[in-house]
């Protein structure tokens, strides 16, 4: 177990360089399982860093160093340790309706055999923002951001049910995003 704090554990380390034609604010974290990193442990004044930017992610370094008794500079080099580390991101978290994407969906898939390729295809498509592997009735949960049922329809018809291993999905539309909040702090 590694713990977040003080130091400069990989702080020289440079940043990698996003993939060519996208912004580096825009290339997905990928998961990385619990067996290869292990659990972090934060003190206290990193927690209170995640809180405060969990309720304004746009909140400055200045600010946040008032309000957990540190310096500027020794917030941000925490916050940088703190996404490096894969313990958070930073991301502005939109409303697809606003946006012009009028169908969102949870989709339950079925599968047979292994699922890391299907994962990883669902992984790459654009329309997916969200993949979990599950117990229980369905293999896998996929969450998808569309234009309308068309976009809707070509997706599962034409890229998600021809993936080999596919055996099934249900689609579970939503017709009203009553709670979505970030903000459970941390423990």
């Amino acid at each position: 177990m590694s713990t977040l704090g003080a130091g400069r554990a990989g702080a020289d380390a440079p940043p990698e360089p996003a993939p060519a034609g996208r912004p580096a604010a825009l290339v997905p974290v990928p998961a990385r399982p619990e067996t290869e990193r292990g659990p972090v442990q934060l003190d206290a004044i990193s927690k209170a860093i995640v809180e405060q930017l969990q309720q304004d992610g746009r909140r400055s370094y200045a600010k946040i160093a008032t309000a957990v008794g540190l310096s500027e500079a020794a917030v941000r080099q925490r916050v940088a340790r703190l996404t490096e580390a894969g313990v958070m991101q930073i991301v502005a978290v939109t409303n697809p309706l606003q946006l012009g994407f009028r169908r969102q969906a949870m989709l339950g898939i079925k599968a047979e055999g292994r699922l890391d390729p299907i994962v990883e295809a669902l992984g790459a498509m654009a329309e997916v923002d969200y993949v979990v592997v599950t117990a229980g009735s369905f293999d896998v949960l996929a969450e998808v951001v569309c234009e309308d049922d068309d976009h809707l329809l070509t997706l599962l018809e034409d890229r998600i049910r021809t993936i080999p291993g596919v055996r099934a999905t249900e689609s579970f539309v939503y017709l009203k995003l009553s709670k979505q909040t970030y903000q459970w702090g941390t423990r």
